[in-house]
């Protein structure tokens, strides 16, 4: 059975321009956030190693986007990351979460300059506090696609996330980045974990600051 409709051209009536008051489980993430207790488990040629490090997110709303009768709604971010006491860029990412209130998906793209890209996917109710999204390498929508040399060296095969919205206001994620790395026998589980806390108040999107 089709999970689509036949008319994939009209687009739907019901659209709200205040994206913040439809991001369902998302609505928690927007604005900008710091935590500075980040732990990074990465791999290394004697083993793992563990770095501190401390980021800064910044979510802000977009204006809603539909595909044809697909109406999603979502947050554009930015992530900056250094070790602490260091100005120098640990890491870096941009990308989107987004939320399609008719069906309960989470969708979580990112894009980091190692040359590599991921769309991932969950699905959670619209007040739900705690949700997951995932990609695999081979899957034909939600996957990962990586440079040639990191295909090579450091082949990622599996991304998932988990994000907690705490009751203090603050929100947590914990990642794991499976990696099949060259001339080892097991899989590599590259892992993130941080709690960041609000420092400032999103900024509503265009069409609702118009409407």
């Amino acid at each position: 059975m089709n999970q689509f409709p036949e008319d994939i051209y009209t687009e739907p009536s019901n659209v709200d321009y205040d994206t913040l008051k439809n991001l369902g489980p998302l609505a928690a993430l927007a604005g900008v956030w710091e935590g500075t207790r980040g732990l990074d488990v990465k791999p290394k040629a004697l083993g793992p190693k563990k770095q501190a490090y401390v980021e800064r997110m910044d979510l802000q709303p977009i204006d809603p986007v539909t595909n044809g009768p697909q109406l999603l709604y979502g947050l554009r971010y930015y992530t900056h990351v250094v070790k602490p006491a260091q100005v120098k860029t640990y890491h870096e990412q941009v990308g989107y979460w987004l939320w399609e209130p008719a069906t309960g998906a989470i969708i979580h793209t990112l894009s980091i300059p190692r040359a590599q890209v991921v769309m991932a996917y969950g699905k959670a109710s619209a007040d739900a506090k705690e949700f997951e999204v995932s990609a695999t390498r081979d899957h034909e929508s939600f996957g990962i696609r990586s440079s040639p040399f990191l295909e090579y060296a450091f082949r990622t095969v599996e991304f998932h996330m988990k994000v907690t919205v705490n009751a203090d206001g603050t929100w947590s994620y914990e990642e794991d980045t499976v990696l099949m790395i060259r001339g080892a026998a097991e899989p590599f589980h590259h892992t993130d974990r941080n709690t960041l806390s609000k420092v400032a108040e999103p900024r509503p999107n265009t069409l609702a600051l118009k409407s």
